[in-house]
């Protein structure tokens, strides 16, 4: 098939602005605001080992799975897999799983873009001083007065908006390609900026404890759920953002090695944004395990308290929504793609489109936290997880093995069934058997 069918939204130019597109897709708010302070909340050292272990085992294996599923099929994950399952000649309701990760990615940047957009009034605020010389109780205020001010948030909900649909807009090659060439390698290097820093704050080996010294007696079903959905969440699997870049992926270029690539990078992302993170909380004798909130409550205490602190505060938050945008270009396209691909509709109509709907959605974080709670919980730890294994499923047992074999193409045999042993046992076997304790079959 893919020998003669081409996406009709064109092709990255090469396998490095692949690996650029989909690293950037895996790495944003996951790694930089959401991996720590999950990290905080559930040990440290210990659950960052099971984190890892869900990536290697159960994340890169689903990844292969999902970028080969979208360049056989060419199309947006909903079309896609209408046009996998009729070459497999299997049953129609496997198409539904289109939807879930189209669904999934739609729903994550609706309450993504708020806290985007929180990232965006904190660079401001961080450019201003803001933050110099405040205790916590008037950083935790400053906070607060955000999140209770629902024309700043639109606000800055609305610019993050703007910014991404201009983006996907303009295409694969015009628009997601060159977003990505400045956007990763800038994300790099003020991460590295801030680990150097981190260096300096005399509580950096005790960040580094804390952060790979494991102690597992902090690890409980719930850690392990919450593991894994994080796996899902910074690689992008599950909602369709792989699945519609992998359709833009030129044949020849291989998947496997490209996915390794791009989930170590992810990972590597998350690491550092620890090794940068923790050390600042823990010399300021702030609390690791401060929530959602730790990045923008703990880290300004810091940054006003210290030498060239505003300096830092800017390329911290300047990170962040870098790493944010780079992300929400790919959870949108998979809708986008869909509207072009069945209607009579133009890319910029369809970004505009789909941009607007979920900018209303994401009107329920701005006025609800416990709507934003909800939406997180339904997203990272059941959506993300089922459509993954379910594209386990379909990659494993669904498709042809000759189909899944020319697309792969490796190197020898043995690799093939290690890769087909994972997708197709390990890895649904294991986000199964932790959807049973969610439901407190055991455990």
């Amino acid at each position: 098939m893919t020998d003669t069918k081409k996406s009709i939204h064109g092709e990255w130019s090469s396998r490095f602005a692949f690996i650029l597109a989909a690293t950037g897709s895996a790495v944003g708010l996951g790694n930089i605001w959401k991996f720590p302070y999950i990290t905080g909340e559930n040990g440290g050292g210990a659950f960052v080992i099971v984190y890892l272990l869900c990536v290697a085992v159960i994340g890169i294996p689903i990844m292969i799975a999902e970028t080969m599923m979208g360049r056989r099929g060419r199309q947006c994950p909903i079309n896609t897999l209408e046009t996998l399952t009729e070459e497999a000649g299997a049953n129609k309701n496997w198409h539904y799983l289109g939807w879930l990760g189209v669904v999934a990615g739609f729903l994550i940047l609706s309450y993504y873009s708020v806290i985007a957009g929180w990232a965006m009034a904190y660079v401001v605020k961080a450019f201003t001083g803001s933050f110099s010389g405040e205790s916590a109780a008037q950083i935790s205020t400053l906070f607060s007065d955000l999140q209770a001010s629902p024309v700043q948030q639109i606000f800055w909900h609305t610019v993050f908006m703007v910014t991404t649909m201009a983006v996907v807009a303009r295409g694969v090659q015009g628009g997601l390609e060159k977003a990505v060439r400045f956007l990763m390698p800038s994300l790099f290097v003020l991460l590295m900026l801030l680990v150097a820093y981190a260096m300096t704050t005399g509580a950096y080996m005790q960040g580094l404890e804390f952060l790979f010294k494991p102690d597992f007696s902090e690890m409980t079903g719930d850690s392990v759920l919450t593991a894994m959905g994080h796996a899902f969440f910074t690689l992008s699997l599950g909602m369709g953002a792989i699945m519609v870049y992998g359709s833009y992926l030129p044949k020849g270029v291989s998947i496997a090695k490209t996915s390794v690539l791009i989930a170590g990078a992810d990972t590597a992302v998350a690491l550092l944004a620890g090794m940068a993170i923790f050390p600042i909380v823990f010399a300021h004798g702030l609390e690791a395990s401060a929530g959602p909130g730790l990045i923008f409550q703990t880290l300004p205490i810091a940054f006003g308290n210290m030498s060239g602190g505003w300096l830092f505060g800017v390329l911290f938050f300047v990170l962040l929504v870098f790493a944010a945008l780079s992300s929400a270009i790919s959870l949108i396209e998979p809708a986008v793609a869909w509207v072009v691909e069945n209607y009579d509709v133009d890319r910029k109509k369809a970004s505009i489109g789909m941009g607007f709907l979920t900018w209303v959605l994401g009107l329920g974080t701005v006025f609800s936290g416990s709507f934003f709670e909800k939406m997180d919980y339904l997203t990272a730890n059941l959506m993300l997880p089922l459509g993954g294994l379910f594209i386990a499923l379909f990659a494993g047992h669904v498709m042809l093995q000759k189909h899944t074999q020319a697309e792969l193409a490796l190197d020898n045999e043995t690799e093939y069934v290690v890769w087909k042993f994972l997708v197709s046992y390990i890895a649904p076997a294991a986000v199964f058997l932790v959807f049973l304790h969610v439901l407190g079959v055991f455990g």
